[in-house]
């Protein structure tokens, strides 16, 4: 099983987007992660993969990470999938990007199918879900082999805010510790802004949350 994997940063605040790529059983196929701005870049993307789209997943509902999803559905009959518990930051997201000074994006369509112990079938494999709120309290992270996508929970060197609506420093370092930091410690750690780490390296030096 061979997937490759890509990131791309997006938008203003330069979110890391995901892009998936595995041969299925019915050939090419991609899953896109956290499609938060710059839609025609990202279906660019998406159409240069080679793949068939199957899946959008959302790592959270904050508006830098799923400010695009409706104009990708424009274009591609899927759900953004996501924890139930965010469902409400994406309502009201185009309040709050208006209140930072953003504009307005459309609302996705979206199912909440995703929590802790879900599996996404893909290009035969799967990809496991774990709940890590905390950032969130809908927070997901995305686990694959040798890697996990975890969203704005963790970052190199750093861990995501917790003074937005439904943040809670307690609650994400719990998430951490217990369901992050748990990962064997060569596990690439692909975040929600900026550059990769691994699960060994922030154990070791995080100033925030020390293994």
């Amino acid at each position: 099983m061979e997937w490759k994997v890509e990131v791309r940063p997006v938008g203003p605040l330069q979110m890391n987007s995901v892009l998936i790529t595995g041969v299925g059983a019915d050939g090419p196929e991609t899953i896109l992660i956290d499609p938060g701005a710059e839609p025609e870049k990202l279906l660019e993307w998406v159409g240069h993969s080679g793949g068939r789209l199957v899946a959008l997943l959302a790592t959270h509902g904050h508006f830098d990470h799923v400010g695009a999803a409706a104009e990708i559905q424009d274009a591609h009959d899927l759900p953004l999938r996501c924890h139930r518990n965010d469902l409400e930051l994406i309502r009201q997201m185009p309040q709050i990007q208006e209140s930072y000074g953003f504009p307005a994006t459309r609302i996705p369509r979206c199912a909440s199918d995703l929590d802790e112990g879900v599996r996404i079938p893909f290009a035969t494999g799967e990809i496991k879900v774990r709940h890590v709120p905390g950032h969130s309290p809908g927070q997901l992270m995305f686990i694959l082999p040798g890697q996990a996508i975890v969203g704005d929970c963790l970052f190199a060197g750093s861990v995501g805010r917790t003074d937005l609506p439904g943040g809670d420093f307690a609650t994400l370092e719990k998430s951490i510790r217990e369901r992050i930091y748990t990962l064997p410690d060569n596990t690439v750690i692909i975040c929600g802004h900026g550059p990769d780490t691994t699960v060994g390296r922030e154990k070791e030096s995080n100033p925030f949350v020390r293994g």
